[in-house]
């Protein structure tokens, strides 16, 4: 069996051990790296070695912990164990006595981080797309490998705070200017040499917390400025997380203990709180579905197999409004050439601003030559244009015009008219049918829906809607165009509203139907950011705008009208028709649910003369639990009725989608982890207090019976 590190010795004495996991893409932490570790330090205990130089043939350094390993472990003892076994070689190697180095060619992260942080010496290549950091606590966990405890201990405990409770990325030249590296290296051969170099100008090197009389940077735990941290630390992060991540508490625990011990009770302090991250269900459900079923769906999971892969070249939008802007903007940072049209040349120039003003802020923070000559090459890539004669040649073409089923078949038809036989063509609808809008296009086949979330720039995802008539051909097509531009696919059947926007309604309308009931409008924000969602009900459907959902609303109600059918108007409706009639439809116009101002939000004074306070008000459990049933239940609704394909599609597409609470792994996984017969009982319980739409969807109800889940 093939080593995990391959290691050679040179003339000069110096022994490299590059890390290359057998079979695997990337160099995770386990024992198959840990046993190649310690051989690689048996290697070294030879007296001709003089030091060691530890660096990876891969792409990257090491991505962090082995998840394949994690998600076996049943007991705490298990993950206690492998955190203290880890730390048992990574503290050999720092102790052994002879230099040891990094030589980081790609990103280190997590576990691979910690590996270099038991070096005596990290050295990096100098690339901007090159990332280090502690990102566990975004999967619910916390640095294991002694994270907490040599983090602090190098860059000081605030900085160390800010790396593991945030889990955001650090570049080289933001690492070396904390002194997480000791060098940067312009070339993979001048990160070698470095690290040769350094190794034999320090051969007594020793770590910061083995020299003795050795102090904290900025002070310990005991420090009055640390102190003070400390009082302020655990409000502000319950004040953003409310108590849902419990890998925050525990981050902040470890490393303020450890700040009271020596090294050894330190590091056994972070593996018992590291047991305790692990065996938590938030983990369970973020790793479940934000490793798992997030990884599943880019590699392919949701793509018809057989097609072969596709790429956009050069791609047409109409509408040049903050979507089709948008689209324009990250399609020509993927290298795609656009054509942007308008009704108006002023409307389609406006667009390519968008592009350019946000190039405007990133070159605040890169002034260099290079960037400026970045800037030109995308601004470059978009041509705006009323002329319908430009589409020719495009590859696919995305239609971002008003929510108008007219106004959309008209410019389907003019470009359909320019396009070439190999072509495909998207509509950015949030709401209107695929298949009823493919009736404008001579191809139906060639025809999908490529729903994407504003602003386009932030937000990671894109709903792939399939209509009746779409082959596999073009879903292939538009999966590959998404992962292309950067973005996250789910694909989703045709159907009103078709996934996100549907379950996303029933977030904002039960907030409206809570006011309408005469809860205090406070009570109903605070429970919507209790529950883990990223806004408020009301302050979402400000943003989002009442006007907007009143004739979303009101669509749907004529096109079941014209087939027949009726429809049971949601409490919540009355609430929006009431607040546009007097004018306050929303943040565009600066009076919703709230006031709005360039200083901020305050609720609306008049809400409560408008819809009085009850005097009996309702416990914020029962208001959370109508917040996320009501999501839940209409998820599961979805996967009933065949909208959503699989149940990854269904919980990245409500965390990414419109901010369902992470930490309960998605909408389908928030049932899956409470239990499909719990579940049912208290849905039951709701519903008949407060309608059919708390019914348990058959198919949980089923999943009761059987003891079956969405998986």
């Amino acid at each position: 069996m093939a080593s995990a590190i391959q290691l050679t010795m040179a003339d000069d004495g110096i022994l490299v051990a590059t890390m290359d996991l057998p079979g695997r893409p990337m160099n995770v932490v386990g024992d198959e790296l840990m046993g190649g570790l310690q051989e690689a330090l048996a290697r070294l205990a030879d007296p001709a070695a003089k030091g060691l130089v530890l660096t990876s043939a891969k792409a990257d350094f090491c991505a962090g912990g082995d998840l394949d390993r994690m998600s076996k472990w049943t007991r705490p003892e298990q993950p206690f164990e492998a955190s203290m076994a880890m730390k048992a070689v990574l503290r050999q190697l720092e102790l052994q006595g002879k230099p040891v180095v990094a030589a980081i060619n790609g990103h280190a992260l997590g576990g691979g981080l910690e590996i270099a942080l038991a070096c005596h010496a990290r050295i990096a290549l100098d690339e901007p797309r090159l990332k280090l950091g502690q990102p566990e606590v975004k999967l619910g966990l916390l640095p294991g490998g002694g994270g907490t405890v040599r983090l602090p201990r190098l860059v000081g405990i605030q900085q160390a705070l800010q790396i593991c409770a945030e889990g955001a990325d650090i570049t080289p030249q933001k690492a070396l200017a904390m002194g997480l590296l000791a060098e940067l290296a312009s070339s993979r051969d001048d990160l070698m040499a470095r690290a040769r170099a350094w190794v034999l100008a320090h051969p007594k090197a020793q770590q910061p917390w083995d020299v003795p009389r050795f102090k904290f940077p900025g002070g310990d735990s005991r420090a009055p400025a640390i102190g003070q941290l400390f009082s302020v630390a655990p409000s502000v992060a319950a004040q953003k997380s409310w108590g849902n991540y419990p890998a925050v508490q525990h981050i902040m625990s470890s490393i303020f203990e450890g700040g009271l011990l020596g090294f050894e009770a330190a590091s056994m302090v972070e593996s018992r709180y590291f047991a305790a991250c692990a065996m938590s269900v938030e983990s369970r459900n973020l790793i479940g579905t934000m490793w798992y079923q997030l990884n599943a769906l880019k590699k392919g999971a949701s793509r018809p197999a057989g097609v072969p892969r596709g790429k956009v070249s050069r791609l047409g939008i109409l509408g040049a409004g903050m979507m089709g802007a948008g689209i324009a903007h990250v399609s020509a940072k993927a290298g795609i050439e656009v054509v942007l049209l308008d009704s108006t040349q002023e409307g389609a120039d406006r667009g390519k601003a968008h592009t350019r003003t946000l190039l405007d802020k990133a070159a605040k923070k890169d002034g260099s030559p290079e960037a400026a000559e970045r800037r030109a090459a995308l601004l470059g890539r978009i041509t705006p244009t009323t002329d319908y004669n430009l589409l020719a040649g495009c590859d696919l073409v995305i239609e971002a015009v008003f929510e108008d089923r007219a106004v959309k078949a008209d410019v389907t038809r003019k470009a359909e008219a320019v396009l070439g036989a190999t072509s495909f063509f998207a509509s950015n609808t949030s709401t209107l049918p695929i298949t009823g809008l493919a009736q404008a296009s001579p191809r139906p086949t060639s025809f999908i829906g490529l729903h994407f979330f504003s602003p386009v720039e932030k937000m990671p995802l894109v709903e792939i809607i399939v209509g009746q008539q779409t082959s596999d051909e073009t879903l292939a097509r538009g999966f590959d165009y998404v992962l292309q531009i950067g973005k996250t696919p789910i694909v989703v059947n045709d159907s009103r509203g078709f996934y996100t926007s549907r379950v996303f309604a029933t977030y904002v309308m039960e907030g409206m139907a809570l006011l309408l009931e005469g809860v205090h409008p406070r009570s109903i924000e605070v429970a919507g950011l209790q529950a883990g969602m990223p806004m408020p009900p009301l302050a979402l459907q400000d943003e989002v705008s009442l006007s907007l959902g009143l004739m979303a609303g009101e669509q749907t109600r004529k096109d079941l009208a014209a087939e027949g059918k009726t429809v049971v108007e949601h409490p919540g409706t009355k609430v929006l028709r009431q607040l546009c009639e007097i004018g306050r439809v929303g943040k565009k116009a600066g009076k919703g649910f709230y006031d709005w101002s360039p200083e901020g939000k305050r609720l609306w004074p008049q809400l409560a003369e408008l819809y009085p306070v009850a005097a009996q008000q309702p416990g914020q459990r029962e208001l959370i639990d109508r917040l996320m049933f009501v999501q839940a239940n209409e998820a599961a609704r979805c996967f009933e009725e065949g909208v959503l394909r699989s149940a990854a599609d269904g919980n990245i597409g409500s965390i990414f989608g419109w901010g369902f609470a992470p930490f309960q792994g998605g909408a389908l996984r928030f049932i899956d982890a409470m239990g499909a017969p719990a579940f049912v009982a208290r849905a039951r319980e709701l519903a008949a207090r407060f309608g059919p739409r708390f019914e348990p969807a058959a198919v949980v109800v089923r999943q009761a019976r059987d003891g079956t889940r969405f998986g």
